[in-house]
């Protein structure tokens, strides 16, 4: 039967890869590529060297364009998700059926770690449930980027007895900074939501590229930070035409 992996290949650095992760390539016999776009090339050309230095002898590669996806804020925002993730199911099964072998191991490389605001395993289950290929899965963990920032700001996100939030970038700005949650990370915010909330009290560490040459790291009072995190990311983003970021919120102590 076909084997599946679905590889965390960490936020951005290659030594990033665990153990689990290089041996997991090794025996990789396809990789299936979902491309997002030309401005990300930079992020395609590390996942092709990632297989070059780790991926046994005689492997195949396999790119093509992911679905497009509609990033817009609306109110049917979960149904727009539903929606491409549809599409990404038709896409994924597709590649499966036609580019891996009926005793072949594909593999899918997903950056961070693939049980922490990624699709791929969603994916994978609705390709099963549709009943037209046929296949086994594995998923291999990865270094996130809530676990490179951490890192990199030399910091902890949990304290003594208080619990740490992970939300996105639309529900801070839709709710605000989280009651009864000091430490709330924020992902996936295209939009800047920490320039958006009450900064009183609160101090940031933020991090964008983590674990890459481009990596930014700022941290302080959010009153403080934020405007120059704001002008950051606005150049960052204009040099490179993307930006990945995440970042801490945490209550300062009374």
């Amino acid at each position: 039967m076909r084997k599946i992996l679905v590889i965390g290949i960490g936020a951005g650095d290659p030594d990033h890869l665990t153990l689990q992760a290089v041996k997991a390539i090794a025996r990789t016999d396809v990789f299936l590529l979902l491309d997002k776009n030309e401005e990300r090339q930079d992020l395609v050309r590390l996942r092709l060297e990632m297989v070059e230095e780790h991926g046994r002898p005689g492997h195949r590669v396999v790119q093509v364009p992911d679905a497009e996806r509609d990033r817009r804020t609306q109110p049917g925002y979960p149904a727009v998700v539903h929606s491409w993730r549809t599409r990404r199911a038709e896409l994924v099964e597709r590649l499966i059926a036609e580019q891996v072998g009926g005793e072949e191991t594909g593999a899918l490389l997903v950056w961070g770690d693939p049980g922490l605001y990624d699709s791929v395993i969603a994916v994978l289950d609705e390709v099963l449930d549709r009943g037209e290929v046929s296949f086994d899965y594995e998923v291999v963990p990865g270094i996130s980027s809530v676990s490179a920032l951490a890192a990199s700001h030399r910091t902890v996100l949990t304290r003594v007895s208080r619990p740490v939030r992970i939300t996105t970038g639309r529900r801070l700005a839709a709710e605000g900074f989280p009651a009864g949650s000091d430490d709330t990370v924020v992902m996936l915010d295209g939009k800047a939501a920490f320039a958006s909330i009450d900064p009183a009290g609160i101090d940031i560490h933020y991090g964008a590229y983590l674990g890459t040459a481009d990596e930014i790291l700022v941290s302080g009072p959010l009153s403080e930070a934020a405007p120059r995190i704001a002008e950051l990311r606005r150049e960052a983003s204009e040099r490179k035409g993307w930006i990945m970021d995440s970042y801490l919120l945490r209550r300062t102590e009374d």
